[in-house]
């Protein structure tokens, strides 16, 4: 992991700044996501908080600036996953930095005791910088590309990775 780039786990009381990189994050690729900026943006502080019952955040920081953010849901998934990745986003200031990278190194960190072992995601199949940046870490693609039930006419594709237990 770059020396440079600080990466924790964000608990409820710091919902703000998930909500800011969130927030940012549909400003920047709106089309990336489920989630909409108009609905997301009028959340109330109790809507952020309770993001938390259910995900983890892990946010990526240089000098103190959030740089890059994931959620990390533990489930029975598809293809074996036992942790589903979320939300998944870099300030477009910072990428090609490592942010990617630092995030899933820190998830693999972590895995053995959050349960977080074989990771999985979805991703646009139109997305190929994204694609291609999962696969640099380890991700293949199980499957076929499925439609969007939130996005009728767009396809996604599963992608997963056994963790790189340190």
């Amino acid at each position: 992991m770059s020396s440079r780039i600080k990466v924790e786990i964000l608990v409820a009381n710091q919902w703000p700044r998930l909500k800011d990189l969130r927030l940012k994050s549909l400003q920047d690729s709106p089309e990336a996501f489920g989630g909409k900026l108009e609905v997301e943006s009028a959340f109330t502080e109790s809507e952020w908080r309770s993001k938390f019952s259910k995900l983890d955040y892990l946010v990526a920081s240089i000098d103190e600036i959030d740089i890059a953010i994931m959620s990390v849901e533990v489930l029975d998934g598809d293809h074996g996953a036992t942790c589903w990745i979320g939300g998944c986003w870099s300030d477009p200031k910072y990428r090609g930095q490592g942010a990617l990278r630092a995030l899933f190194e820190y998830l693999d960190s972590c895995a053995v005791e959050k349960g977080w072992q074989r990771q999985g995601l979805g991703v646009w199949a139109d997305n190929e910088g994204a694609i291609a940046a999962y696969r640099a870490i380890g991700f293949e693609n199980p499957g076929f590309s499925q439609e969007s039930e939130r996005q009728p006419g767009r396809f996604y594709i599963h992608m997963v990775r056994d963790s790189v237990t340190k």
